[in-house]
């Protein structure tokens, strides 16, 4: 019997536990243990200490007769002293008695006594406490007191230490004290005066803290920690805490959060989130401090308290000195009145002395205690209201958290509790702050299926089930029903194909049963224990009990619950003295799981109380309508039970017939369809949804959802993810439209993402405070799912920038909205600029509000570009508060949507209309210069513009320069008022700075005598005539056409103008801010390194350049290490290249081609092009010639190249590189990590760069790869952010390594290496050992090359010994002829197979017993391939009679030109001289290879063997030879033979072998020629092998009569799986032999029989002997004679193979009416996957026909149809293939107009991975259609358009289409009609474009040339 993966319970330690292991807990065992709250370490029975204990009565005659004091001393003197001392205060003495002893009864039954003996009875009572309060005694008797000084030093030295306690009352005395609290330390009474040594006291009572907050951090380690799985657990899961979501709910908290936290401001943003830290962050100094964690039940709220325990009990939580964690539900078994000090230490944990002491620590310290309280909504006790005068008197449970919130007992202490909404008491304040936990997102899904999964395997698998199913994925949003997903995962998956488990776990309460079930393997549980704890868990739940004692529960309910972990077993302390077991289930939901299958499955429980249960709770989060039950999931639970999938479960369950089930479930499902019929508030509702999305009846959700009103309100209540994907699924079977309207609802972020693909929603608002950022991110993605949406509303939230641009992408993707309000959202007004820039692209929208926003002045002026640019808007109107776009759709889809009688009058007017009027009214704004340049930048873009008014406004003179200069940019057609700006001549003069930025400027006269600026601007019919040339191209052509500048980019040249530093910020204002200027050179001129460091801070206002030329300048290296930083505030410039001894300096971008035609050059792409994926990254280079690099020029290089973005490449070249600066620039590479590449070249390094590099991947982590070559050339390759840290590799290549220098390298190599290359240096054989040695603690995980290192034999046989101690070794291969190659290829962990290859290694004799040896004890080895080792036969036959193995399989491939030469029976005798058993020869005579697979140990059975040698008749060689072969190949499994010719001896021991190979099951004979009489040996030889599965006789030469005899063979295969006879003559009377044998194969599979002349009848008979081989998946019938006759026999059988995976009919004669045929059959053929048929002469009408039969297959992942004319024919799908990943087209005739409706087809068909259109007729129209498909094919990898008529024109269209986003690796465009200098250029731009002629990949190569 299983157990619920929830937690244990130990018999020795009852601590309290708590099994449900909460998901978001860091499980490092199945359970999660939670310790009771009184620590188990106490011995004795616990007791409130606030009901004090009565001391035994004692005779006092007996005290005085057995002084246990006086016998301890051994003298009565010292005794009688002090109790006559202590008698002359008795006043003191019962204060300082009230002090250590406070529960110490001092009753008036003691004063009657005499001084002496009620001295003599204290002394004795306070010895009887133990040696600390004995001690604390006589330390205050001896200071406080007058004591003798001949009294005072016994006193002390006697009993003021521990070793002067009396040994014997140590015995069971420590334990009773232990369990009472001691006040320990001394305090001075009142009476007594103060103490003579505060300091001592005060240091004491620190101490006595300090002990116990570590006592306290020490408990929590041991409550809260991990703890390993205990045996016999069946699951034990380790994975670390997956914390859920956390967001803030009320402003006014004073906290800080992640995102505004950096202030401290006390009004952080309402809805923001938060982690662990940010709950305790405040700037409060006084004041209660109260934190409520609300969360709905299985969110992690009881996790999340424990891992706040563990946090502080590791340190982490380092502002809190001391936690405390109490849990109401234990806390409700408490009905006495208690103080807070007995809460904190008798309830919690208790010091070890003096409580009083440390209590007073605590209150000192307050702000630094937290004190948290779990499951506020579980307590029991009412709070409340009057509160009596001292807060610190006793009292209830939830009274003293009562006043720990509202700060009257221990003020300034932090006090966190955790609560399920809508169940706060009013004892809360109302201050306090709240938190929502929310549970998981998608990605925190994720983290918890990788944590919960060991393996990746079993991690992508249930990831897979889960994304797959929407319904399961959406539970997993609560993290304890994500847990209960993946135990039921654990489980479902191993035995299930993709998609069954997650089908098992549709609703929250199947997932409930199937946890159940996985707890038996047999699926089987007893019902009489379940059905037991179902009446346990209903009578708690009715009753509001969550913890049980024994006696509530049957002892076999309980040990079964107990032994699957149903329920959890903890310590119960309800008064003094009584300690008992309480018990409960693991979770409450599971409570009330349990309970709903007692309502469903008991007898005792009628149709009437069933159907009382189904009720509906409301959730209102106000105070007065709080709801205390626990039942909120008992109805979900019954509706889910309700369900037709559990049916069979109950009625295993209840012992019924599913009939009386079914009548319950129906009684559940009539009340809840009574209760859609009723008008419900916004919680019901969503309650409602829940219940009725369990019971997975589409009928009943579809009545709920036409009940529901179409004004649906939500209004003031928490909503998750989870309820409003339950309401969505319910929405989904309404047909009607639906407005929601969400105010005031705490929302989960995440919600809106439920709303993806609701199309039944109309208008959809939301309005509250808590909606974020993240909450707008989630509402981005589901706008443009929902097509029916109309009105969008998001008001008065909290959305910031970030917020804001998520909407705004989302926007345009809503073209139906006609309304959108963004009222009272305290946007900015960069939220505002982004929001109305999508006006263009919203067709339909009819108003924009941004009302209420606080819009600054210059955002005002900022919408002018807005109202410019966007053609549907016709009036901006910006009135005080107000803003409003006000917006017309076109003209036609007006008339369509609205009727508008304006639009509808005569041609003229609709003209008019056509017209876009826009109404601009910014008046008397108090514009000013700054919003001048706003408003400019936002209306460069803007079409033409009828009339702008900016008058009464104050420009100056700066803001009018700037206007005027703007106006031929912004097509302003009509007057432009500037008047009344302000306006001087200074203003016109500063004009000049702008001028250059319009793009159609191509002369500019400045006269400042004339006071007046001339422009000379293109005439704007050319940019038209462009456009019009560009619009002959069909629109389809044109789709991604970037927005073309004008080819008019002024290049403005000062060169030689003697321009000096001064000079330049004026210059730099006539030229600042040009978007146009081309090229700016300033060379020749004097600038010196001053100005060039100016010219560097202004080069940013100049706009993007293509170059600047500033040689001749004099510049040193430090005027040059300035313009590095241009890279950093330049984003054109892309190359800067300085040489010292020419003083050439250059500063490029990109080239900037805009001309396709005439300028023979293309557009460059958009981002993201070069690369395909994401964002475009342009390696910026950086190139340092001649010049003499130190090591302080190499740290200030360095310095100044930290700031330029990456990716970045220098290169520097020098003379000679010291070991200094090679140090210096070694260590200052960590600085730089943009560096993607650093090369010195031509630079002569240091002996000691190999060292100083190797250490280098440990010095700079990003460094990928060091490549060194002949000490003159170093590149350095850097890892980006993006790549993996694990492709380290290292090449220091014709280095001169040697032998000594192995050792220090292989140490300082400590980083993980991908690959090493040592090649081409002096190692010799010596070195290679060394490093052998070496290579186990050399991290290496790709490969290691040593070639061309002088090596020899020895090597090779050094490699083979060091093979074992070399467990990550995967490959070895050596060469030791000419190539003189050295590999080892590891893996990162073991191999369990290794390969070693060796290649002209030349093995002399003597080395053969050595090889054989160390390939003996290489036991991992799986095979050995040598090529040209042995000179002769003889080394392998030595070689196999040595190699010997304890066990295991050996692969042996030996390629040798003797093998070639050698006959069959030569290589089968050397052979039988291996020493394991042969299980597979393979003998090719024209690739002269033998492959041999040895089995160890040898098994022999003499037996078999005498019995077949007694009917062998051979020669006495052959008959050794014989019983050779049949010891050694007697368990020979495949025998293979190509290229051989057997002679007659060959074929007779052929024969005899075959007689005896009893396992035989494979058998090749290939490309072979055999004699009539060894045809004959072979027939009869095979005729005894009845367990073949494979026989291949393809392409031998046997005519058609040794065909027909070895086709006799076939009689009796009955097991028989494939068959190839290929290329072998199949006549009439030989294929009737076939078909004979076929009609018994009724397990073939596959059937080759390609090129064997097989005609119509032929066919014909084959086609009825296929009848019977219905489990046929192949057949091949390619390059035969088969027609239309054939075709129509073979078609008629073909529906009557279902298995049928593959037909090959390629260079057939099928015709027209065959292939008709033949479509219609393929129809029936389900599971087809491959279909060819090249060259087959199928007619276009052919091709539709075959197209229209496999469209919507479902298993079709091949097609090939090459070599067929298909012009105007080619397959066109409208359902598509799904798996369709290969699709042959070659050699087509297939042209431009075929291409549209294939490259239609082609999206149809997700999974295509390769299309080949080679040698077609396609040409710039066809690649435009596929460039607009391209980003729509996820998984397409190759795309081959080799030999057709595109121009370069259509390759950059396809490189744009790649630029899209797509996944394609190559697109094959090789002997198209594009220039080389063209194709270059493509290629460069977009890698991915492939001209060349060969390719990496396969080649298609084209048929029929």
């Amino acid at each position: 019997m299983g157990r619920v993966d929830f937690g244990h319970s130990s018999p020795e330690k009852k601590p309290c536990h708590r099994l449900w292991s909460h998901p978001c807990a860091k499980i490092t065992q199945k359970p999660e243990i939670i310790p009771c709250l009184v620590p188990p370490r106490v011995p004795k029975p616990w007791k409130l200490t606030g009901l004090r204990a009565h001391l035994p009565t004692w005779s006092l005659q007996g005290q005085l007769l057995m002084d246990p004091i006086s016998l301890q001393l051994g003298t009565r003197n010292l005794h009688g002293c002090l109790v006559r001392l202590l008698s002359r205060d008795l006043e003191w003495l019962n204060a300082k008695v009230k002090l250590l002893l406070p529960n110490m009864d001092l009753g008036s039954g003691n004063q009657a006594l005499d001084p002496t003996q009620r001295v003599i009875l204290i002394l004795q009572k306070l010895h009887t406490q133990g040696p600390t309060t004995w001690k604390s005694f006589i330390h205050c008797v001896c200071m406080e007191q007058d004591v003798p000084l001949d009294m005072e030093v016994p006193l002390m030295s006697t009993w003021g230490h521990e070793d002067g306690f009396p040994s014997f009352l140590e015995i069971g005395e420590e334990s009773q004290s232990d369990s009472q609290l001691h006040p320990g330390l001394k305090r001075p009474h009142q009476s007594c005066g103060s103490s003579p040594r505060p300091k001592q006291l005060r240091k004491q009572q620190q101490e006595l803290a300090k002990r116990y907050l570590q006592l306290l951090r020490t408990s929590a380690q041991q409550r809260y920690g991990d703890r390993t799985p205990g045996p016999g657990q069946p699951l034990a899961f380790h994975q670390a805490y997956v914390p859920p979501i956390l967001q803030w709910s009320r402003a006014s908290a004073p906290f800080h959060t992640q995102e505004g936290a950096v202030t401290g401001d006390p009004k952080a943003e309402d809805g923001a989130l938060v982690n662990i830290r940010d709950l305790f962050s405040t700037k409060a100094s006084k004041g209660p401090r109260v934190r409520v964690l609300l969360g709905k039940a299985g969110m992690g709220k009881t996790t999340l308290a424990h891992r706040l325990c563990r946090k502080w009990a590791d340190g982490q939580l380092d502002r809190f000195q001391a936690v405390f964690l109490f849990e109401f539900r234990q806390l409700n078994l408490i009905t006495g009145s208690l103080t807070l000090p007995q809460l904190l230490f008798d309830v919690y944990l208790r010091p070890e002395a003096s409580p009083e002491a440390v209590f007073q620590h605590l209150k000192e310290n307050a702000d630094g205690i937290l004190l948290i309280f779990d499951g506020l909504d579980e307590i029991l006790q009412p709070c409340s209201d009057s509160e009596t005068a001292d807060p610190e008197d006793p009292a209830s449970a939830l009274t003293l958290f009562s006043r720990l919130c509202r700060g009257t007992l221990l003020p300034g202490c932090w006090v966190m509790a955790t609560s399920r909404p809508g169940k706060l008491p009013a004892c809360l304040p109302t201050e306090a702050a709240t938190v929502h936990m929310w549970g998981f997102d998608g990605p925190r899904v994720e983290e918890y299926v990788n944590h919960f999964f060991s393996d990746q395997p079993s991690q992508e698998a249930a990831l897979a089930e889960l994304r797959a199913d929407r319904h399961l994925w959406s539970l997993c949003a609560v993290p304890a029903l994500c847990r209960v997903a993946c135990l039921c995962l654990h489980h479902l998956l191993p035995d299930r194909s993709p998609g069954q488990s997650a089908a098992l776990l549709p609703t929250m309460t199947q997932n409930y049963v199937q946890m159940l079930l996985t707890l038996n393997p047999r699926g089987v549980l007893p019902a009489e224990p379940l059905l037991g704890l179902g009446e346990v868990a209903l009578s708690g739940l009715k009753s509001g009990k969550v913890i049980f004692s024994a006696g509530d529960i049957p002892a076999s309910t309980l040990a079964f619950g107990a032994a699957l972990g149903l329920l959890t077993s903890f310590c119960v302390r309800t008064g003094p003295g009584h300690q008992d077991t309480g018990y409960a289930f693991s979770h409450l939901s599971l409570q009330e799981f349990f309970a709903a299958l007692h309502l469903m499955a008991s007898p005792q429980v009628d149709r009437e109380t069933l159907s009382q249960h189904v009720t509906l709770h409301s959730r209102w989060v106000q105070r007065t309508k709080a709801r205390l039950g626990l039942l909120d999931h008992l109805p979900t639970f019954l509706a889910g039970l309700a369900s037709h999938a559990c049916r069979a479960f109950l009625s295993l369950l209840a012992q019924r017939e599913e009939e009386w089930v079914a009548d319950r479930q129906a009684a559940v499902l009539q009340a809840l369809r009574k209760l859609a019929t009723r008008r419900l508030t916004g919680p019901k509702v969503v309650e409602l949804c829940h219940c009725v999305g369990e019971t997975q009846e589409p009928e009943l959700a579809g009545f709920m959802a036409h009940s529901l009103p179409q004004q649906l309100p939500f209004h003031n209540f928490l909503l998750t993810y989870a309820d409003l994907a339950s309401l969505t699924n319910i929405l989904g079977h309404r047909d009607g439209p639906i407005h929601l309207d969400f105010e005031g609802c705490p929302l989960e972020p995440r919600c809106p993402e439920t709303l993806a693909g609701c199309g039944q929603v109309e208008n959809l608002s939301f309005k509250s405070r808590k909606c974020g950022d993240a909450f707008a991110e989630a509402l981005s993605r589901s706008l443009p799912t929902m097509g029916s949406l109309k009105k969008l509303g998001l008001a008065g939230s909290k959305i910031t920038a970030r917020g804001i641009s998520h909407l705004v992408q989302a926007l345009p993707l809503c073209p139906q909205l006609e309304e959108v309000s963004f009222q009272d959202n305290q946007l900015k007004d960069r939220e505002v600029l982004d929001i109305v820039k999508v006006l263009s692209r919203l067709p339909r929208l009819q108003k924009l509000d941004l009302s209420r926003n606080s819009v600054s002045v210059s955002t005002l002026l900022s919408l002018t570009k807005v109202a410019v640019t966007c053609p549907t808007v016709r009036m901006l109107q910006v009135r005080e508060t107000d803003l409003i776009f006000l917006l017309s759709p076109p003209t036609e889809t007006a008339a369509e949507l609205q009727g508008d009688p304006d639009l509808q009058g005569n041609a003229n007017q609709r003209k008019e209309a056509q017209r876009r009027c826009l109404a601009l009214r910014l008046q008397k704004c108090q514009l000013g210069v700054h919003d001048v340049e706003v408003l400019i930048a936002q209306l460069q873009e803007g079409p033409q513009l009828d009339e702008v008014d900016l008058s009464g406004n104050q420009l100056k003179d700066e803001g009018c320069r700037l206007m005027a200069e703007a106006a031929p940019q912004l097509h302003i057609t009509k007057k432009l008022n500037l008047s009344d700006n302000g306006l001087s001549v200074a203003g016109v003069l500063g004009m000049l700075s702008v001028v250059s930025m319009c793009q159609t400027l191509t002369e500019l006269h400045i006269s400042l005598l004339h006071k007046t600026v001339v422009f000379t601007f293109a005439p704007e019919q050319e940019e038209q005539e462009g456009t019009q040339k560009r619009a002959t191209f069909p629109d389809s052509l044109t789709f991604q056409m970037p927005s073309e500048p004008s080819l008019r980019s002024p290049r403005i040249r000062l060169t030689h103008c003697a321009l000096q530093a001064q000079r330049l910020e004026l210059l730099c204002k006539a030229l600042g801010g040009s978007c146009c200027l081309g090229h700016l050179d300033l060379s020749g001129n004097a600038l010196g390194d001053e100005g060039v460091a100016l010219l560097a801070r202004l080069l940013p206002g100049l706009g993007s350049l293509q170059s600047l030329n500033l040689s001749e300048n004099g510049l040193s290296l430090e005027g040059v290490f300035r313009l590095t930083q241009c890279f950093s505030t330049l984003r054109w410039l892309l190359h800067l290249e300085f040489s010292f001894a020419s003083q050439h300096v250059i500063l490029r971008g990109d080239k900037r081609g805009r001309d396709l035609l005439a300028a023979g050059s293309l557009p460059e792409f958009r981002a993201g092009a070069r690369l395909g994926f994401g964002q475009r990254h342009i390696p910026r280079s950086f190139c340092l010639r001649e010049c003499q690099l130190e090591p302080p020029s190499i740290s200030h290089l360095c310095k100044s190249l930290e700031k330029c973005p990456g990716p970045l490449e220098v290169q520097l070249s020098c003379e000679v590189l010291s070991d200094q600066s090679l140090e210096t620039l070694l260590h200052c590479l960590p600085q730089l990590p943009q560096l993607s590449l650093l090369q010195l070249s031509q630079t002569q390094l240091p002996p000691r760069s190999p060292f100083l590099l190797a250490d280098l991947f440990n010095l700079c982590p990003q460094v990928q790869k060091v490549d060194l070559r002949s000490l003159r050339h170093l590149t350095l390759h850097f890892r980006s952010g993006e790549e993996q840290e694990d492709r380290c590799c290292c090449r220091f290549t014709d280095c001169g390594l040697r032998q000594e220098h192995v050792k220090p390298l292989c140490w300082l190599l400590s980083k993980d290496l991908n690959q090493l290359d040592l090649s081409a240096n002096l190692l010799g054989d010596d070195g290679l050992r060394c490093l052998l040695e070496r290579l186990p603690q050399v991290p290496i995980s790709g490969s290691l090359d040593l070639s061309h290192n002088s090596m020899s034999q020895e090597s090779v046989l050094s490699l083979l010994e060091a093979l074992p101690s070399c467990p990550r070794v995967r490959e070895a291969s050596v060469n030791l002829g000419s190539k003189q190659s050295f590999w080892i290829h590891f893996s990162r962990q073991e191999e369990a197979g290794k390969t070693l290859r060796l290649s002209e290694c030349h093995f002399k004799p003597e080395h053969v017993p050595r090889l054989a040896t160390s390939l003996s004890q290489a036991l991992q080895l799986t095979e050995l391939m040598l090529t040209c080792c042995f000179p002769g036969l003889e080394q392998l036959t030595v070689l196999l009679g040595l190699l010997t193995w304890p066990m295991g399989l050996l692969t042996l491939r030996v390629e040798e030109p003797w093998v070639g030469r050698a006959g069959v029976l030569t290589l089968l005798e050397v052979c039988a001289q291996a020493s394991g058993n042969i299980t597979e020869i393979s003998i090719s005579k024209t690739q002269k290879q033998l492959c041999i697979q040895l089995e160890f140990p040898h098994q022999e059975n003499p037996e078999a063997v005498a019995l077949r040698l007694a009917h062998c008749d051979l020669g006495t060689h052959q008959n050794l030879l014989a019983r050779q072969l049949m010891e050694t190949c007697a368990r020979l499994r495949q025998l293979s033979l190509s290229q051989v010719n057997l002679c007659d001896a060959s074929s007779l021991l052929l024969q005899s072998l075959l007689l005896s190979l009893s396992e035989l099951k494979n058998f090749r004979l290939t490309s072979s020629c055999v004699s009539s009489k060894g045809l004959a040996h072979l027939t009869s030889g095979l005729s005894h092998c009845h367990l073949l599965e494979e026989l291949d006789l393809s392409n031998s030469q046997l005519g058609e009569e040794g065909t027909k005899m070895l086709l006799g063979a076939l009689e009796g295969k009955c097991r028989l799986k494939r068959l190839d006879l290929s290329h072998l003559p199949l006549g009439g009377s030989t294929m009737a032999v076939l078909t004979q044998g076929l009609g018994h194969m009724a397990f073939l599979q596959s059937l080759r029989l390609s090129r064997s002349n097989i005609d119509d009848v032929g066919c014909c008979h084959l086609s009825k002997a296929l009848r019977a081989a219905t489990s046929l998946e192949e057949l091949g019938l390619s390059h035969n004679q088969i027609g239309d006759t054939g075709a129509q026999d073979l078609a008629a059988v073909l529906p009557g193979l279902p298995e049928l995976r593959k037909i090959d009919l390629t260079a057939n004669g099928i015709g027209p009416a065959g292939g008709a045929r033949l479509a219609d059959s393929l129809t029936l053929c389900t599971h087809l996957e491959e279909l060819i048929l090249p060259s087959s002469h199928l007619s276009p009408e052919g091709v539709l026909s075959l197209g229209q039969a496999l469209d919507g297959c479902p298993h079709v992942e091949e097609i090939s149809l090459a070599e067929n004319s298909l012009t105007g024919g080619v397959p066109r799908f409208h359902q598509g293939l799904p798996l369709l990943r290969q699709l042959d087209l070659v050699s087509c005739e297939i042209d431009n107009q075929t291409a549209k409706p294939l490259a239609a087809s082609f999206v149809l068909c997700p999974a295509l991975e390769e299309i080949m259109l080679s040698w077609n007729l396609l040409g710039d129209e066809a690649a435009a259609e596929l460039a607009r498909v391209l980003p729509q094919m996820g998984r397409l990898k190759r795309v081959d358009l080799e030999k057709n008529r595109i121009t370069a024109y259509g390759a950059w269209l396809l490189a744009e289409g790649l630029a899209q986003g797509s996944g394609i690796q190559v697109i094959r465009l090789w002997n198209n009609p594009i220039p080389p200098d063209m194709a270059q250029h493509l290629q460069n731009q977009e890698p991915r474009l492939d001209f060349a002629f060969f390719d990496n990949q396969p080649q298609v190569i084209p048929r029929g040339t």
